[in-house]
């Protein structure tokens, strides 16, 4: 059977400000195709999107859908202009009476199809855009970073419909795990040629990796070619003059070829340094509450934070992980408790907002001005941790383009501008990094970069993120906000949260099924049938089991203190091995009771 695509670029070519974006290009989507679209900040992967969606015209080339097949798209800033309410948006594609869809939706993203236009955040229009595409269900969705400002609960809905769609699908996401999950071929856009690999984005790294390798075996081939040609046409050219000709136009060609072969941009030369050591402790909470109205935050919570750590804070939105960061970083005040700071700390900080970005500034004034100190971005030169540097040479090293430097900063794509708010970031020394939320907007290398420089520096580390492979490459605690104030810590990132909370589970799952047993148990029953050890033994097992559960509950709130594995790996284990050895007596004795019981 021939299947009809469900969209078709043949020959496009796109230009901007006489630089060709795309030249030439040819692309088929198929029903049933799960696609990601990955590549460099800046290399075009939005507009391919817009191309597809027919946003954006072509200077050549034809897009061609058939007439039955419809297509649906989500850019990362909607406009609703004429509507008054994020429902009215969601559900003008839908016909009368459909509205259950967009509700439906509506709940799965927690947003509320009422609320005004005019009153709603850049996330809560996202997320009304999101649902307008999954309630329309169209043969092709064109989805545009749609895991931006979504929190775990939302993500995981998202991803639950998409896998369960008949549609096909294009999406760019920064959220490996997303599209590991989801995707089952990958476009990958890179200097302005469009590759195909018939696999996910899993395969996506050791694909890219192999064409690098092949690529930079050809191209030092043909270096050594030439150098070998151009010695012949300096040496011997002088014989047989005539027969050479065409070795020398060989030759031409192959510089030419040379000339053609555009060298792949280098990953941002990004350089994350700690300023001076900190004290050890860095910052402590005692027993806090913090209540906006009557919204909690957090209630009895305590937690020691040490030089080095990396703790990660996680939860649904609106839960009040961003407050919390202000609480500890003595920016706002708890209502109760008490927080104490280290010495010496330098923080620097990234704001989820980008609030330190002003729109209308270049990005050359961005980073000379200082508004605490009252300068306005006029010098040609930058400190970069104390080291001056001409101000377009550090916007290269985060991969700006000289034209670049004078433009606003409106003008910046979000993965730009969280690319220029690092830049700031990183010119200063620091020891206490906060950074909240991120990997939105970033691309795959420069979040393989951040990682890899995270890794090293010497500092703190506090991080706010929804993307589950970048917590889980980098947090040593992870602090779940799980509402109402209740605020649980655990070790790890957040495949280690998902396990420990999957094992306390199961262990109270069965504590209260044992309780349950043991509390039924009565000594005046008649013991008839039990032989004198044997019922001797029945009323002690009672006694025995109320002490391992003890012990259990004393070992698992010594464990519970999220510094103990780092600070005392020794004693750590050991907890570990008698926690261990207490469940397995725990389960012999609860066993041994019940078959006496059952011989009752």
């Amino acid at each position: 059977m021939v299947r009809i695509p469900l969209l078709q670029l043949c020959g496009i070519s796109v230009n901007f400000g006489g630089k060709p974006l795309f030249e030439g290009l040819n692309l088929v989507i198929q029903p049933g195709d799960r696609v990601a679209l990955v590549g460099r900040n800046g290399s075009g992967k939005s507009t391919l999107l817009k191309l597809m969606a027919a946003v954006v015209e072509q200077d050549k080339g034809t897009r061609v859908i058939p007439p039955q097949i419809s297509v649906g798209y989500m850019e990362q800033e909607p406009t609703m202009e004429g509507f008054s309410t994020l429902g009215d948006y969601a559900a003008s594609g839908l016909a009368s009476g459909e509205m259950y869809r967009v509700e439906r939706a509506g709940a799965g993203l927690k947003f509320e199809p009422s609320r005004a236009v005019s009153a709603a955040s850049g996330g809560e229009r996202r997320k009304s855009a999101l649902a307008k595409l999954i309630a329309e269900a169209p043969d092709l969705m064109l989805l545009d970073e749609p895991t931006n400002h979504l929190d775990m609960e939302a993500i995981a809905w998202v991803e639950n419909e998409l896998k369960t769609t008949r549609s096909g699908y294009v999406l760019i996401s920064h959220d490996r795990a997303f599209l590991r999950a989801l995707t089952k071929a990958t476009l990958w856009i890179d200097r302005g040629q469009v590759r195909r690999n018939e696999k996910g984005f899993g395969e996506f790294e050791s694909w890219r990796d192999k064409i690098w390798e092949d690529e930079d075996m050809r191209r030092h081939k043909m270096e050594r070619r030439i150098r070998s040609e151009g010695r012949w046409a300096v040496e011997g050219i002088s014989a047989r003059r005539k027969r050479n000709q065409g070795r020398l136009r060989a030759l031409q060609g192959l510089r030419a070829d040379r000339a053609a072969l555009i060298l792949r941009q280098g990953a941002a030369a990004m350089e994350l340094l700690s300023g001076p050591k900190s004290g050890r402790k860095v910052i402590e909470a005692l027993n806090i509450y913090k209540a906006y109205q009557n919204h909690v935050i957090v209630k009895r919570f305590s937690l020691s934070i040490q030089r080095g750590d990396r703790v990660a804070f996680v939860g649904p939105n609106g839960v009040g992980k961003t407050s919390l960061l202000k609480i500890l970083l003595g920016q706002e005040t708890p209502d109760a408790g008490e927080i104490r700071l280290g010495t010496n700390l330098a923080p620097a900080i990234f704001d989820q907002a980008r609030a330190q970005l002003a729109p209308k500034m270049s990005l050359w004034e961005s980073l000379t001005s200082d508004p605490d100190m009252g300068v306005v971005g006029k010098a040609d030169h930058i400190l970069v941790r104390g080291e001056p540097k001409h101000v377009v040479g550090y916007l290269k090293e985060f991969l700006f383009a000289d034209a670049q430097a004078r433009a606003p900063v409106c003008s910046l794509s979000g993965g730009e501008k969280a690319r220029l708010l690092l830049a700031k970031l990183m010119a200063k020394e620091s020891n206490l990094l906060v950074l909240d939320e991120p990997t939105n907007d970033l691309d795959v290398e420069t979040l393989d970069l951040l990682q890899e420089l995270l890794d090293d520096y010497d500092g703190t580390v506090l991080l706010v993120s929804h993307d589950r492979d970048f917590l889980d490459r980098i947090a040593t605690t992870t602090v779940v906000m799980e509402g109402d104030g209740q605020v649980t810590v655990y070790a790890g990132g957040w495949s280690d949260y998902q396990a420990q909370k999957k094992e306390i589970s199961v262990v109270e799952k069965k504590i209260e099924q044992k309780v349950k047993a043991v509390s039924n148990f009565s000594n005046d029953r008649d013991k008839k049938g039990l032989s004198f050890t044997e019922k001797h033994r029945l009323k002690e097992l009672p006694e025995l089991i109320d002490k391992l559960e003890m012990e259990i509950r004393r070992l698992e709130a010594y464990m519970s203190d999220p510094e103990l594995f780092t600070r005392e790996p020794i004693k750590f284990q050991k907890a570990t091995d008698a926690l261990v050895e207490r469940h397995s007596a725990l389960h012999d004795a609860e066993e041994e009771w019940m078959s006496l019981e059952d011989k009752v």
